[in-house]
């Protein structure tokens, strides 16, 4: 089923307990601080049932329409078909917004994958695993994924401080689990539901069992408030910061308040091993939209910089090529790292295709470890006017506006508004307060930069290299560490295979890297 922009909106205009800046909101669908990233998610509702981009976004199989970003992926032509969606989606909203749902619908496929191990674990609950599999490839609707608690002291176990630091079950119903806690999640106070699961933290065993519990939530239930930071849309600026009044995905602390969790929406409960396991994987498909928006990022970096060079004509001078290439070799790097996870993708556990997982985890690390030295690049090539360009309203005012479009005026083809414009946009872009929010958001996003590192760690292929040396160098089978592979496998041989190879760990290997989770 694909959903109508106005089905979206009816959906969370339902009373929520809304706050910003201490004051209760009526109506996210109509106040200023959310009003425009839910215009936005429901622009992507009407593009899906537009004529000239529904063919792109959705797919329909045996007379069911369902969206391209929901399918199941079994081969590389689903994810060219979703990488393709994406494209799409943000061209036509003009911007980036992270939280679009394709992302945690991604974290269900990583679900699907350790289903199997969850039922050994503890059967009861497969089949509220298949079926909300199921409902996220039809139902349409506005996933996000709620990980990040409270956190608290984080030297103690939750046990031996405030219980309520990390969300946890304080009873059963007949009904279902009663949840106390809280967490972090972006765009929950105008999202549908919200898949959530216990925090990255190196937990193993030692999670007491009434923390160690994932569901789904509706994000009208009872109980819900959803404490949010102050938004950086603000009224009449939108001229002068075109990015913060578009895309401020506004996130809030979601308070659950002895929450009823339906039996049915419970995914694992009181499982400590499936809270390990469902973090261990959790970024195996999801790590691939949140490289992906980096990706576009970068396109806006390049853009915002030759253009501003450009107007200028700096864009002759070989030092200001120089740090354009940088943006442009940054560019390519997770452009490649995207492309190559597709090429040389991976069949899961459960069979789908993931992307390789040692690819795409190197590109996740590329993308965010050098994101902030390519918006600093950015902003070097703007220069100094970025900073110092008047407001919209200067340009307007009878005693000021000659005087700016007499110096802002470049020549015939850059007129002074659309100059204003450019420094509007990249300023926005690189060096107001929603480009610093939006860098901090980039760096922790899925995990914080070390369990970015752990997972690229955990992924990589060590046989290959430690045995091509160990036969290069003559070393003898039995020296500790030299890889019991050989240079023609693992790395050196299987990368051009036309088959999709197996993940080559089991399930059971989770128990092997339990350290630094993603």
């Amino acid at each position: 089923m694909i959903r109508t922009s106005q089905d979206y909106r009816n959906a969370i205009r339902t009373p929520r307990e809304v706050y910003v800046d201490g004051e209760r909101v009526d109506d996210v669908t109509s106040h200023p601080a959310f009003a425009p990233l839910v215009d936005l998610r429901a622009h992507i509702y009407d593009l899906q049932n537009d004529p000239d981009h529904r063919d792109v976004l959705t797919r329909t199989v045996n007379g069911q329409t369902s969206t391209v970003a929901g399918a199941l992926p079994y081969s590389q032509a689903d994810w060219w078909a979703k990488r393709r969606a994406t494209d799409r989606v943000l061209a036509q909203v003009g911007g980036i917004a992270t939280r679009v749902g394709d992302e945690t619908i991604g974290e269900f496929w990583s679900l699907h994958d350790c289903r199997d191990a969850l039922v050994d674990i503890d059967p009861q609950f497969a089949r509220n695993i298949d079926a909300h599999v199921v409902a996220s490839r039809h139902d349409d609707l506005f996933r996000i994924s709620a990980n990040t608690d409270a956190k608290g002291d984080r030297s103690r176990p939750p046990q031996e401080q405030d219980p309520d630091m990390l969300l946890r079950v304080v009873r059963e119903t007949d009904a279902g689990i009663i949840v106390r806690g809280a967490k972090f999640e972006t765009g929950a106070p105008y999202a549908d539901l919200a898949y959530t699961k216990p925090n990255a933290a190196n937990w193993g065993d030692a999670l007491p069992e009434e923390y160690a519990v994932g569901f789904v939530s509706d994000l009208n239930a009872p109980g819900l408030k959803f404490i949010c930071r102050s938004g950086f849309a603000r009224p009449d600026t939108e001229r002068d910061y075109p990015l913060s009044n578009r895309f401020d995905e506004i996130e809030a602390l979601v308070v659950f308040d002895d929450v009823l969790i339906p039996w049915e929406n419970v995914l694992f409960h009181r499982q400590p091993r499936a809270a390990t396991l469902i973090r261990a994987t959790l970024h195996r498909y999801s790590a691939f939209a949140f490289v992906h928006r980096i990706l576009v990022f970068a396109d806006m970096l390049i853009g915002a910089a030759l253009l501003n060079c450009r107007q200028t004509g700096l864009d002759r001078k070989q030092g200001v090529r120089d740090k354009l290439v940088k943006l442009a070799v940054w560019r390519e790097g997770i452009h490649a790292h995207l492309t190559a996870s597709i090429a040389l993708g991976e069949k899961s556990p459960a069979g789908l295709m993931m992307p390789n997982q040692s690819l795409l985890y190197a590109g996740r690390v590329l993308a965010v470890s050098q994101l902030h030295e390519m918006m600093h690049v950015t902003r070097e090539l703007c220069g100094g006017q970025l900073s110092l360009t008047p407001s919209a309203a200067s340009f307007q005012a009878t005693e000021t506006g000659d005087w700016l479009r007499k110096y802002y005026t470049v020549n015939k083809d850059w007129s002074a508004e659309d100059r204003r414009k450019l420094m509007a946009f990249a300023r926005d872009l690189v060096s107001s307060d929603y480009a610093g929010h939006r860098l901090a958001f980039q760096l922790f996003g899925q995990s914080p930069p070390h369990a970015h590192l752990a997972s690229v760690y955990h992924h990589f292929d060590w046989d290959g290299p430690l045995a091509l040396v160990r036969d290069a160098a003559g070393l003898e089978s039995t020296a500790q560490g030299a890889g019991s592979g050989s240079p023609n496998g693992g790395t050196y041989g299987d990368w051009y295979a036309p088959e999709t190879p197996n993940r080559r760990r089991a399930l059971a290997d989770i128990d092997k890297i339990e350290e630094n989770l993603p």
